[in-house]
């Protein structure tokens, strides 16, 4: 998110933690799923440096695989718990549901009233192939046509939540700027790069680039880089091109250095000291507020 003056200087940069995976067994992988463990993981997150938990909800009954879930009761828990756990922290909502159907977003929405929400700013064919030449799962179509994502503008501009538009390639990116021509996107809008999804852009940091000459003018911006050695790169350009920052459990397992995180907090001891190696220091929760609210 490039920086406005009078809310945020130069070298200040918004910490983002994403903070769950949304199908990742938490058997196999380090990624909290309890109110408990998100609140835990969130706090370690918090000290490390991260002023911003992007969320997704996930049920509660391991027999179910801790699959996602809209249901509001666990949306509010699970935000009490981390709020509780980290005062003053920032909460990003995720959104993103595969069909026309958004109630159950805005429920959670609705409940836990959060500063920021991660908005699809357009579709996509979700798509990933194994080594043997066969589908990782069924081809999906990430369905998020103008009109849902007017709906959803519609919520949150009620609600008073910042949303976030999440691209998935250029030409995504370069939809942000006709909605806000066309009254739908209020300027200066803030847009992430979602890189590292196979059938998306890919993480590589020579693109950072052409998309920040793609934003609308003015527009706040951020990487979210998923995958594993390829994601630190795109951090670090992110860090030095004025950029915003995001890693967690969600995007990546793995340090700089190849090794396995043991969860988010590590991540963010990572990021952060790549930030301060491009002469940036992590906002303060009461900074980002005032970020959002004066850009």
């Amino acid at each position: 998110m490039s920086a406005n003056a009078a809310a945020l200087p130069d070298h200040k940069v918004v910490v983002t933690c994403a903070l769950t995976g949304v199908l990742t067994n938490p058997a196999q992988h380090p990624v909290p799923v309890t109110p408990e463990e998100m609140a835990r993981e969130a706090r370690a997150a918090f000290e490390a440096g991260a002023s911003v938990m992007h969320i997704h909800f996930r049920m509660q009954d391991p027999g179910m695989g801790h699959m996602p879930t809209w249901d509001p009761d666990v949306a509010g828990a699970i935000s009490d718990a981390i709020r509780e756990a980290c005062p003053g922290v920032v909460l990003n909502l995720t959104t993103g549901v595969m069909d026309d159907d958004i109630s159950g977003p805005v429920a959670c929405l609705e409940r836990v009233r959060p500063e920021m929400a991660a908005m699809n700013a357009g579709s996509l064919n979700y798509l990933k192939l194994r080594s043997n030449g066969q589908w990782a799962w069924p081809p999906l179509t990430f369905v998020n046509d103008v009109a849902k994502i007017e709906r959803f503008l519609k919520v949150m501009h009620e609600l008073e939540v910042t949303p976030e538009c999440e691209c998935f390639d250029t030409g995504i990116v370069r939809s942000v700027g006709l909605f806000q021509r066309a009254g739908l996107v209020r300027a200066p809008a803030h847009v992430s790069f979602v890189m590292g999804v196979a059938s998306g852009m890919p993480a590589r940091a020579d693109l950072l680039p052409i998309l920040i000459d793609e934003l609308p003018e003015g527009a706040a911006w951020q990487t979210i880089a998923i995958g594993r050695d390829d994601v630190w790169p795109v951090h670090r350009a992110t860090a030095e091109l004025g950029g915003h920052l995001r890693v967690g459990v969600e995007d990546t397992f793995y340090l700089p250095d190849g090794s396995r995180t043991s969860g988010n907090g590590p991540l963010i001891e990572a990021m952060v000291a790549i930030a301060r190696e491009a002469g940036r220091e992590p906002a303060s929760p009461d900074e980002v507020r005032a970020f959002l609210k004066a850009h």
